[in-house]
This record gives structure tokens, sequence and C-alpha cells, in this order.
């Protein structure tokens, strides 16, 4: 894996943890969600309008079809995700589908992209996998709360986001869908989809714009991109690879929430972070 390729994922990992700790702070339901979608389609139109100009995007029925899978998976994934912290344990919902989604992919790559992994990057994906269920609660997530449910709700929702890792990884490399057109046009379809019930929910929306716009903006810039990058790695990085490094993003929001929100960072947490980092070197040097 280049030095570029992980370069970009970990500037991706620092925008990813940024924006979700902007949500965060928002405390935001549905209507933020619809909100910051709207603010990026909306700061994103001139720079798509530009590259276009500059350089026209071949598009096709397959393009469309591959764009309003992404976004149709992508949206399945934020709704059940919410259902899942709803109904189960977020100590135990996040990590076991921020660590099943990756094993996933580097599982289904090597069937549908024909990608071979070494012995050393195995060990990487591993320990980067093995970090973030440490970084989130360790073992002891099993011996709290509604266990099976939350099992459950973990485990559909990585499957989920192998699904849209596995599909976006398809459509830039093997379609060659342009990543910007892919990630603008599923945020297109994603507002078209969502703006019904933002018209029955108008009071919530415009409760969270007037006390959230200023995390609103920031989320709705932050998210394209930081994805947009991640998209434009595995135009020239086997998808096994970048879906277990991108999960750095937690460590940097472990980081995050030390400092900005006084959560602390115990022994726990410096373990995980020396896993993930021995996971990441090993993926780079293999």
């Amino acid at each position: 894996m280049s030095v570029l390729a992980i370069g970009i994922i970990i500037a991706s990992a620092v925008m990813h943890a940024t924006w979700n700790y902007l949500a965060k702070r928002s405390q935001g339901g549905f209507a933020f969600v619809w909100l910051y979608i709207l603010m990026s389609s909306i700061i994103y139109a001139p720079i798509v309008i530009v590259v276009f100009l500059i350089q026209p995007f071949s598009f096709g029925w397959m393009h469309l079809f591959m764009i309003v899978a992404s976004a149709i998976i992508h949206l399945m994934y934020s709704l059940i995700l919410q259902k899942g912290y709803q109904k189960g344990d977020l100590s135990l919902v996040y990590p076991i589908a921020r660590g099943t989604g990756p094993l996933i992919v580097a599982v289904m790559a090597l069937f549908l992209f024909d990608e071979h992994l070494t012995w050393l990057g195995l060990t990487g994906i591993s320990l980067i996998i093995l970090g973030v269920f440490v970084i989130t609660g360790g073992l002891h997530i099993f011996r709290e709360g509604n266990t099976s449910t939350s099992v459950y709700y973990g485990l559909i929702i990585g499957v989920a986001i192998a699904s849209y890792t596995l599909l976006d990884k398809g459509a830039v490399s093997v379609f060659a869908v342009s990543p910007l057109l892919l990630n603008y046009g599923g945020i297109i379809v994603q507002v078209l989809m969502l703006t019904p019930f933002a018209r029955k929910n108008w009071e919530d929306v415009q409760t969270s714009w007037k006390h959230h716009r200023k995390e609103a903006i920031g989320v709705g810039f932050l998210f394209p991109l930081a994805y947009l990058l991640i998209l434009m790695t595995m135009t020239f990085t086997p998808v096994s690879y970048v879906a277990p490094v991108r999960e750095v993003s937690i460590l940097i929001g472990a980081i995050m929430g030390a400092y900005l929100l006084k959560e602390g960072f115990g022994p726990r947490r410096i373990v995980a972070a020396v896993m993930m980092i021995i996971g990441i070197s090993c993926v780079a040097i293999s």
C-alpha cells in the first residue's frame, strides 16, 4: 500500500472524525441529517459544475444505476444505524458494526476484485479491527445491556457498511464512474428522497437550523470531502486495505473526545492506539 494512499486515508479519517464531532455536538436527529446533506448539495454544486465544464464526465445508464444504488445503500445504512442506536446499546452496536464491515470487505474483495492479501497485510488488518473493539470497550461490552439485539443490529450495520464500500469500489474502479460524480450524485439522490419527510417535520428543521446551522454547514462541507478522498483512493488501492485503515478515524475521534469533550484517554485506549498504529504500519509495509 503506497504512502500516498495512507496519507489520503488519514486525511479523510481526520475529516470523518471532525464531522462526527460536530454532529455529536449538535445532538441532531433526522432534521439535522437532512440539513447537512442539503448543505453538501449546495456547497459542492459550483465545484461539480466547474469540473464538469473543464473535463466532462462520461455518463450512461450503468453510471446512473451505480449512483442511485449507492445512495440507497448509504441512506439505508444511516436509517438502520439510528434504529440500532435506539434499540441496542451504543457501546456494543458501534464496535461490532465498525469491526464487521472491514472484515466482510476484506473477505469479499478476494472474490469480487481478485485482491490477494499478504500475511503481513492480513496481520495489519486483524490488528486494526481488534483495535476497534478494544478502543470502544473491549470484551466487557458483551456482558452489558441487551446483547442479542445489539449484536443483531451491529452485524446488520456492518453488512451495510461492507455493501456500500464494495459497491462504490466497483463503481469507481470497474465501471470507471467518476468519484466526484458518484459522491455528489448520491448526495442529490438522498436529498430528493429525504425532502418529503423534511417537509412533514418542518418545525424540527427550522429549530435545528436556528440552533445548529454552523454545525450543519461544517458537516455538510466535511462529510462529502472525507468520503470523496476514500473513493479516489479506491481507484488505485485494494479495498481490502482501504476499508480497515479507514477505521483509524475512530482513534482520531477518541483523541478529539479526550481533548475537546474531556472524555479521557485511559490505558485501554492507549493499548488500542498502539495496536491500530502497528496494524496500519503492517498494511503500509505489505
